[in-house]
């Protein structure tokens, strides 16, 4: 009986063997039997439900994938109704940007905090969870209090009760939050429990990763946004530009892995992405440029239109071409050629944020880290690459860009609405004897 079975077992392996011979290899797909023949050419058996994509060289291309095309159809769409949103946002005003940031950091926290989270051990917490959000406004005041805590005064000047309790809300900030924070503190060790000393610990040095990593790094938006909207809008574009221009160059020409954290990512679609990015930082930047609306600082809380000096940065200059060139001079403002550096960090340093985010997928065994925007994942998917552009937009402003900018009407703008009367009437006085003094030394 054992040899008739083995001699049946040889007859259908030499049989199966046969039929690959003619007709190509055999191979087995979400249980279903797939043909794939020498010609490359797939043949896809009932029960099926997926279609293998054409082999070129033994390399897939996603272009010949049907599947691909549905979630590239997917994911354009989300982004089209993302773009519309941000591009509504940005004709509302600096607050309503502050406030989408807000919004989207909040968003962010919360899929971070679920990452780690138990369930079992949650259960035998109550009301532990909340200390993560206790930190995180806490945070939220400190960061957001130093940064808009001058504009605020300069919105309440004229009511000199209101300025009065504003003025002492920014003089004891620091101390608040402070409290706040230590408060969170105690709380936290009264919290603790037996048996659970590791989770709670675990969850408190996530809590605080989470701010220093991701909160900290997105707050350094809400300050290009008050800069002038330019610092904020022309990183973002470019950010948004490199990803979409490295999904398409990788999409119908990416052949050759660009990093094992991100087995998607092609050479293709990163160098693509990095020649549009540079291409269309230097001419959104002479676009943008053009608006007083996106280049003047907002000194206050209001949402009122914005006029200024435009400053050095922002006015036009005639160069002159070489004689081949079809034209013979061109009009550019001098804040293109920054453009360029943050077009540059755009495409070779900030993909960096998205290979950092997809290793740290890897690491704990997850797609994404939410399902809030169909065909991209979680908030945080999408904000990885943003976080990284947006401290060094702010670096990079405030080192190279900000001395450049100044300029008479912005000097007295600042003079009348961070001095009091008194203190300009003493600026004005010492400035007259400084005058003197030098006009007797000339």
């Amino acid at each position: 009986m054992c040899a008739l079975s083995k001699s049946a077992s040889v007859e259908h392996r030499q049989s199966d063997s046969d039929l690959t011979a003619r007709s190509g290899t055999m191979i087995k797909e979400n249980g279903s039997t797939v043909q794939l023949t020498h010609a490359g050419r797939t043949r896809r058996h009932k029960g099926s439900n997926e279609q293998v994509p054409v082999e070129a060289n033994g390399k897939k291309l996603l272009v010949n994938d049907q599947n691909k095309y549905r979630s590239m159809m997917i994911r354009a769409y989300s982004s089209v109704w993302m773009i519309g949103g941000f591009v509504f946002v940005v004709c509302m005003g600096h607050l309503y940007i502050w406030a989408m940031v807000v919004i989207i950091q909040i968003f962010m926290a919360k899929e971070l905090f679920s990452l780690l989270k138990k369930s079992n051990e949650d259960k035998k917490l109550p009301g532990f969870r909340n200390l993560n959000w206790h930190f995180f406004f806490t945070a939220m005041l400190f960061v957001y209090g130093r940064i808009l805590s001058q504009r605020l005064v300069n919105t309440v000047a004229s009511d000199k009760f209101m300025y009065k309790i504003v003025a002492n809300l920014i003089r004891y900030h620091m101390a608040t939050c402070y409290f706040f924070y230590i408060a969170g503190f105690v709380w936290f060790i009264l919290s603790l429990k037996q048996k659970m000393y590791k989770y709670q610990f675990g969850q408190y040095a996530w809590t605080h990763m989470i701010l220093i990593v991701v909160f900290t790094q997105s707050s350094f938006t809400v300050a290009n946004i008050f800069e002038g909207m330019f610092w904020f809008l022309l990183p973002a574009s470019l950010i948004v530009i490199n990803d979409i221009t490295a999904y398409i160059f990788g999409f119908f020409f990416g052949k050759t892995p660009l990093i094992k954290l991100s087995p998607k990512k092609t050479w293709e679609g990163f160098i693509g992405a990095s020649v549009t990015t540079i291409i269309s930082a230097f001419l959104l930047a002479n676009y943008f440029g053009r608006f007083q609306w996106l280049t003047c600082p907002r000194k206050d809380l209001s949402t009122g239109w914005l006029q200024c000096d435009p400053g050095p940065l922002f006015t036009p200059e005639n160069i002159t071409l070489p004689e081949w060139f079809p034209w013979k001079e061109l009009e550019v403002l001098p804040v293109q050629w920054h453009a360029l550096a943050l077009g540059l960090f755009a495409s070779l340093i900030a993909p960096f944020g998205g290979f950092f985010a997809s290793g740290f997928k890897r690491a704990f065994k997850i797609k994404d880290f939410g399902d809030s925007i169909p065909g991209h994942g979680g908030l945080t998917d999408r904000m990885d690459c943003q976080m990284v552009m947006a401290v060094f937009a702010y670096i990079y402003h405030q080192s190279f860009i900000l001395a450049q900018s100044v300029s008479v009407g912005m000097i007295f703008d600042q003079i009348i609405t961070n001095l009091t009367y008194e203190e300009q009437r003493s600026l004005y006085t010492n400035l007259g004897e400084i005058i003197q003094v030098r006009q007797s030394v000339w």
